[in-house]
């Protein structure tokens, strides 16, 4: 694995206060003074997913994510990343498949089975979408309820249910 070293370390640190700031042209000068052997750093890496996220740059955040998931395959962030992405360019199914297999390499990281259930849900499958669903509240209720309460992606799943309540009354 690459070290960073004080120099590079900083210039991350630089990047990501300018992107926080919304200021993505900055933190890209600023990731491009990292040297090339620790441009594939895992830091490096999900700081530059993150730029071109904010930027709606989903091929960018595929390629960016793949390196991720080769440099760090024991981390679930590239794996969520690179399916994130897919789905925002209207790849569902691909972001799906190439997620399921996390699932068990990940288990205790709920956001995995909660985007599968969002994958799975605008892919029309609503009763696999409801199960990963409840795999995700399992792992962790509160952090699934609050992006659940909101989440566009999962409108017909809220659908299906309000429909069957009202079969129920």
């Amino acid at each position: 694995m690459h070290i960073l070293d004080p120099t590079d370390l900083h210039r991350l640190r630089a990047a990501e206060g300018w992107l926080d700031l919304g200021n993505p042209e900055e933190a890209r000068c600023e990731l491009d003074l990292i040297p090339s052997p620790q441009k594939n750093h895992p830091k490096v890496l999900e700081l530059r997913w993150n730029l071109f996220a904010a930027e709606k740059n989903w091929n960018a955040c595929v390629r960016t994510a793949e390196l991720l998931v080769k440099e760090s395959p024991e981390k679930p962030d590239g794996w969520i990343h690179r399916s994130f992405a897919l789905h925002e360019m209207k790849q569902t199914e691909k972001a799906f498949s190439l997620l399921e297999p996390a699932r068990k390499l990940f288990s205790k990281q709920w956001v995995i089975p909660y985007n599968l259930a969002c994958y799975l849900t605008q892919l029309g499958r609503i009763e696999e979408a409801a199960k990963e669903l409840h795999s995700a509240l399992r792992i962790d209720s509160r952090a699934v309820k609050t992006a659940a309460a909101t989440d566009p992606d999962l409108e017909p799943l809220r659908q299906s249910i309000d429909q069957l309540r009202n079969n129920e009354d």
